[in-house]
């Protein structure tokens, strides 16, 4: 049995998804549940799963190809046939002898069933739908209902007229997203002579035409100075993660956002880091200055606890756990995972989940469920070289922290000058939750544990 298997939703609802690689190819055999492709959303890269037993028939899309939810992907000619042709040739009348409940108007051995009524592949993560067994039967077409004709009455069919203006020719054989990439490209795929089976206009085609397509001038692909063409602009699709991103930004734009600044001496938290780093039973942790922000957050929360919260229309939801979402940049572009319910916890556990957090991210592995929810964020923008930036708030939260470069600097210490580990700490808050105030003192308590951070055994 051919069956066609159409990209799910993946349960973030998201309307498309690219294909990142396939982990199989035409021909192969694959069993149920078995990864066969990695699929990128707007939030993770995510293991696509086999819903059926069988052997590959077709990829309908290459890799590197965005594909809308419900777009077919990939056709599997399942095990089921082997069963069906055992029952054929053992229980199945000759063909001059069909039973008069035979169903009739058979579909091609190699087209997918037309089965509106079988329920569809789960969503990845719940495993696949269990297959019927058993004999493997044939559906009826369905045909549109006519009125009865009565008899004497029927006319010779005439075959039907198209619509003026409307060609006859049949439609260009391609998938959805070859058609949407021979758009942004301006190729009309109408007049490419297809290259894949059956003449169908495969990807590389409308690439290729791509190519030698002529382009429209652009203003922006002229040295405004000297008046010369300076090339081709670059298109790059937005797509993914970076998608994604653009869209909660412009959410956020929506939220009424003030950003305040301290710029703190760090000299005793540098120097506890490095003799935590000496000891050897912390020799497989990595103690990063960022650890040391986590547990000052964490600290600091547990003073002003107004800071831990989420606008919610008609109400403020105050959260009675600290979950740190952690900034990362990744070659996919920014994600925020976050710990769970870190307020209690310690400078080494905060440094394992941090370093944690950090490897998934950069793997491209981190879940959509590790992403949704947390209650404020750190962004170390330090480690870029930055000293200091304005942070935007990260959707339901009050507060995001942006973490400066430590730099040696010349600073008053003790009444001298002197060279100190100095840093720059930046505030955004959300004005509806709190006010200036209430973001200052938090903002206080964070650079006075990291200025002291003996102090923390007494606060």
């Amino acid at each position: 049995m051919i069956r066609e298997f159409r990209l799910p939703d993946l349960g973030e609802g998201l309307t498309e998804s690219e294909i990142v690689t396939w982990h199989v190819a035409e021909g192969d055999t694959v069993a149920q549940d078995q990864a066969i492709a990695e699929v990128e959303t707007a939030k993770a890269v995510v293991e696509l799963p086999s819903p059926w037993a069988g052997v590959v028939h077709t990829l309908h899309v290459a890799a590197g190809t965005v594909v809308d939810v419900g777009s077919p992907i990939v056709t599997f000619r399942t095990d089921e046939d082997a069963e069906s042709d055992e029952d054929a040739g053992s229980d199945a009348p000759p063909n001059d002898a069909a039973p008069d409940d035979a169903p009739t108007g058979d579909l091609p051995p190699d087209q997918p069933e037309d089965d509106d009524d079988a329920p569809p592949p789960n969503l990845v993560g719940y495993g696949a739908t269990a297959t019927a067994r058993g004999p493997a039967t044939r559906r009826a077409r369905r045909f549109a209902e006519q009125e009865p004709v009565p008899e004497g009455e029927q006319e010779p069919a005439q075959p039907a007229e198209p619509p003026p203006g409307l060609s006859t020719a049949p439609p260009t054989r391609s998938t959805p997203p070859v058609r949407a990439l021979a758009e942004r490209l301006g190729v009309s795929i109408d007049a490419l002579e297809g290259s894949g089976e059956d003449g169908r206009v495969t990807r590389e085609d409308v690439e290729g035409a791509g190519q030698t397509a002529p382009r429209p001038a652009s203003s922006s692909s002229t040295d405004t100075d000297t008046g010369t063409g300076t090339g081709t602009d670059e298109r790059v699709p937005v797509r993914g993660l970076q998608k994604h991103m653009a869209q909660a930004m412009v959410a956020a734009a929506s939220v009424p956002q003030v950003t305040v600044f301290l710029t703190v001496d760090t000299t005793a938290t540098v120097d506890l880091l490095a003799r935590l780093r000496a000891r050897r039973e912390h020799a497989e942790v990595r103690l990063t200055f960022l650890a040391a922000v986590a547990r000052a957050v964490c600290l600091a929360v547990a003073r002003h606890p107004g800071v831990n919260a989420r606008w919610a229309g008609e109400e403020i939801v105050r959260s009675s756990r600290v979950d740190l979402g952690i900034a990362a940049a990744t070659p996919r572009g920014l994600v925020v995972p976050f710990l769970t319910d870190v307020g209690g916890a310690s400078l080494i556990d905060l440094a394992v989940g941090i370093t944690d957090l950090a490897a998934t991210a950069r793997a491209g592995r981190t879940t959509p469920a590790a992403m949704e929810g947390g209650t404020l964020t750190i962004s170390n923008v330090g480690v870029f070289g930055v000293d200091a930036g304005t942070p935007i708030l990260h959707r339901g939260q009050a507060v995001i922290l942006a973490v400066g470069a430590v730099n040696r600097r010349p600073w008053e210490h003790d009444g001298a000058l002197a060279l100190r580990h100095v840093v720059t700490l930046s505030l955004t808050l959300d004005h509806r939750v709190l006010d200036g105030e209430q973001g200052a003192r938090f903002l206080a308590a964070v650079g006075a544990t990291l200025t002291d951070p003996a102090s923390a055994f007494v606060g």
